[in-house]
C-alpha cells in the first residue's frame, strides 16, 4: 500500500493579493522587477495570516477516506520552501551515477497538494523543478532532447474552493479533476499519471495555466502599453504600436478578456504554447469617419519572449500579480509534469 502525504501551505502563498506583494514572511526573498511570488513563491505580508494550525475540513476527509482504503497518511502543512523541500525530497529516487537528483518512478510515496489558489499549485510545481531540473552543464544523456528537466512525480490536486470549479474556474477544473475528497483519494489510489505540459521562464519560476499581461484604470478602461512580442520566429508586434493586452497560455485560464477571445485552442498536453496579442487600430469608414477596431494577432510554438519598451507591465501569472520590466522568455516542456486523475 502507498504512503500518502496531503501538502497544504500554511499561508496564502502566490495568492492574489498575498504575498505577490513583496512580502516574503515564509522564506522568500523580494526585489526589483520580480513579481514577488512568481519570482520567491513567498508567503503573505505581514499583516496577513502566515499560518492554519488546523487542516482544513477537505483535507482531513480526503485523509479519511485515504485511510479507510489502507493507506499510510500523514498531513503536513508547510510554512517554507524548506519544509516543502523535506516533503518531495520523499519522491527521491535512489543515488545516480552523475550524482543528480532524480524522482524514483517507482516510488511509493504519493502526493496530494491540498490548494486554495493556482499560484498554491505553482508553488510547489516550482520547488519540484528546482530539485530535479540539472544544470546545463550537467545535463545527462538520458534526458529528452525537447527538455531541460525529467518527468517530475506525478501529484494529486485537492482543491479547497468549490467556488472555482464555477465562473472563475481553476486550473482543476479546466482538466476536470476530481474535487470532492474522497474522488481525490480514489485518483490517487486508483488513478493513472496524466502528464501535462509546464512552461519555465527564465525568471525562475514556472507556468501551468497562463499569463495575462496588460492592466486597466480605476474605471476599467484598459490601458496602453508597448512591447515587443516574438513566438518563436513569428513576431507579433514590435513594440511601435500600442497594446491592450498579450495572453501567453498553456491552459484556458486566460483566453477570453471581457468579451474578447484571445485564445482560441490553448490545450496544456500539446507541446506548444498559444500567445496573442489584442491592438487596438484605427480605420476610418466610408465616410471618412474614424473607429477603434480591437485586432487580435495569435501564434503557437515551443517559447514566447515579451520585451517592454517603456515602463512596468502589471500582469497576473497564475493569478499571481506582478510586474515586469525587463524581457521575460516562457518555453514549453512537453509532458514535464502530471497529475493523478481516473
Amino acid at each position: 500500500m502507498y504512503d500518502v502525504v496531503l501538502l497544504t501551505l500554511g499561508s496564502e502563498r502566490d495568492a492574489p493579493g498575498g504575498c505577490g506583494s513583496g512580502g516574503a514572511c515564509c522564506g522568500g526573498a523580494t526585489g526589483a522587477d520580480t513579481a514577488p511570488t512568481s519570482q520567491t513563491d513567498t508567503g503573505q505580508t505581514d499583516t496577513e495570516q502566515c499560518a492554519t494550525e488546523r487542516p482544513r475540513v477537505p483535507v482531513l476527509a480526503c485523509a479519511d477516506a485515504l485511510n479507510a482504503r489502507g493507506a499510510r497518511v500523514e498531513t503536513v502543512t508547510a510554512r517554507s520552501d524548506a519544509e516543502i523541500d523535506a516533503v518531495l525530497a520523499r519522491l527521491d529516487g535512489p543515488p545516480r551515477p552523475d550524482g543528480l537528483t532524480w524522482p524514483d518512478p517507482d516510488s511509493k510515496t504519493r502526493l496530494v497538494i491540498a490548494t486554495a489558489s493556482d499560484g498554491q499549485l505553482r508553488a510547489v510545481l516550482r520547488r519540484l523543478v528546482k530539485r530535479y531540473a540539472p544544470a546545463p552543464s550537467k545535463r545527462p544523456a538520458d534526458l529528452p532532447g525537447n527538455r531541460t528537466l525529467p518527468d517530475l512525480p506525478p501529484v494529486a490536486v485537492l482543491p479547497l474552493d468549490p467556488a472555482r470549479a464555477g465562473t472563475h474556474r481553476d486550473l482543476a477544473a479546466q482538466l476536470g479533476l476530481p474535487r470532492d475528497p474522497a474522488a481525490v483519494a480514489a485518483a490517487v489510489l486508483d488513478g493513472t499519471p496524466r502528464r501535462l505540459d509546464l512552461l519555465r521562464n527564465d525568471g525562475g519560476s514556472v507556468t501551468l495555466d497562463g499569463a495575462l499581461l496588460g492592466a486597466a484604470d480605476d474605471a476599467g478602461r484598459p490601458l496602453h502599453w508597448r512591447a515587443r512580442v516574438e513566438v518563436d520566429d513569428t513576431i507579433l508586434t514590435d513594440g511601435a504600436e500600442p497594446l491592450l493586452a498579450c495572453a501567453v497560455g498553456n491552459a484556458g485560464g486566460y483566453a477570453t478578456l471581457d468579451d474578447v477571445t484571445l485564445l482560441t485552442a490553448p490545450d496544456p498536453a500539446d507541446g506548444q504554447v498559444e500567445v496573442a496579442v489584442a491592438v487596438p487600430v484605427v480605420v476610418r469608414s466610408a465616410w471618412g469617419r474614424k473607429r477603434v477596431r480591437l485586432e487580435v494577432r495569435r501564434a503557437r510554438g515551443r517559447a514566447v519572449s515579451v520585451l517592454p519598451r517603456e515602463g512596468k507591465v502589471p500582469y497576473l501569472d497564475d493569478g499571481v500579480e506582478g510586474e515586469l520590466t525587463r524581457k521575460r522568455s516562457w518555453w514549453i516542456e512537453p509532458g514535464a509534469w502530471a497529475v493523478w486523475s481516473i
